[in-house]
């Protein structure tokens, strides 16, 4: 009998799933450069800020909006990089910060619209994992994610740093930088004893869904950068056309689509937004889809099929760098009952080229 292909490899994906919590502290313990650059925000009056990034970078921006919100209470968006770059907008960057997201720091668009806001007046911060990357050195700031090597082509560590570290120049910029960086390491030690149970459940779920090749992930609020990046991984990792929706959105069209072959990753924090979630996955079994709940609140979703339970994080802000993990893992493990090496997804490399 022939071998699958992720027999015959070592599961780089899984071992990075598994050293996230490491990762998160070493870039905690790197505090004191996010302190540098909120003090450079402070100084300049900055009154909006401009995310840009792609991929699983984009997905924390989506999060990066929700945290700037918050915590310091600032204006913040995922800009459009197309409207500058390609379109030359001639837009006022003056009182703007722009964050420029990307673990390689090799994306060329989002490289040149850093360096054009540069131009126009805005504080430019790059965000990466190779500092001397040409965003790194197109920037005023850096902050490093101190992710280490990540050697799979699907983020986990760079992306759960990205996460980490909008949320601790958010709480610094807040006044409440100790706060957060407490908070950060008890969410390491959190992800830490929650992974190998988490691992373990996640396996003959994956079983399951070996036949799936379509899957809605539905989050609100804080939580739907979470499900950009579940559905990302998916797609990307298992070759599922997964759609990452709001629960709104679910209502407004897409729930047509659902059946008992289309599933629905739902995830549910304890929050404000928790009612819409759980409204949404009551819709998504209504209309015959397998419902797999996941978050801090998974067990209030009633009627889901599969439960991932996740910790409560020491602060709400946080709950998605937990809500990530059945994410990353269900990935992994799906992948591998599909035969696929999740760390060398077919036709991607790690540097992505932007057309």
């Amino acid at each position: 009998m022939p071998r699958r292909a992720s027999d015959s490899v070592p599961d780089t994906f899984l071992a990075e799933i598994r050293e996230q919590p490491e990762a998160l502290r070493r870039l905690v313990d790197a505090r004191a450069d996010v302190e540098v650059v909120a003090e450079a925000l402070a100084r300049r009056g900055v009154e909006v800020v401009r995310l840009v990034a792609h991929g699983s970078s984009d997905a924390a921006a989506s999060y990066g909006v929700y945290v700037f919100g918050l915590l310091p209470g600032w204006t913040a968006f995922r800009d459009s990089i197309s409207l500058s770059t390609y379109y030359r907008a001639e837009l006022d960057f003056s009182r703007s910060a722009v964050i420029a997201l990307s673990q390689s720091g090799e994306t060329p668009d989002v490289v040149s619209y850093l360096r054009a806001a540069r131009e126009r007046g805005a504080l430019t911060v790059a965000v990466t994992n190779e500092p001397r990357s040409a965003l790194g050195e197109a920037a005023e700031w850096t902050l490093q994610l101190h992710a280490g090597d990540e050697r799979a082509v699907a983020a986990t560590k760079t992306l759960l740093n990205t996460f980490a570290v909008l949320a601790l120049l958010a709480g610094v910029a807040a006044g409440r930088g100790d706060e957060l960086a407490d908070a950060l390491r008890t969410t390491a030690d959190r992800i830490a004893a929650a992974l190998p149970g988490l691992e373990e459940a996640v396996a003959p779920i994956a079983t399951t869904f070996a036949y799936v090749g379509r899957m809605y992930v539905i989050g609100r609020g804080i939580e739907f950068g979470t499900a950009r990046e579940i559905a990302l991984k998916l797609t990307e990792t298992c070759r599922i056309a997964a759609e990452p929706l709001t629960s709104t959105d679910l209502s407004h069209g897409p729930i047509a689509a659902l059946d008992a072959m289309f599933p629905v990753w739902a995830i549910a924090s304890r929050d404000e937004c928790l009612p819409a979630l759980v409204a949404a996955a009551a819709l998504a079994r209504n209309a015959g889809a397998t419902l797999v709940a996941t978050g801090n609140a998974a067990e209030e979703v009633p009627d889901a099929e599969f439960c991932l339970p996740v910790p409560e994080a020491p602060r709400a802000v946080l709950a998605p760098l937990l809500s990530l993990i059945p994410g990353q893992l269900f990935a992994a493990a799906l992948a591998r009952a599909k035969g696929l090496d999740a760390a060398q997804p077919a036709g991607l490399t790690k540097v992505t080229l932007a057309q």
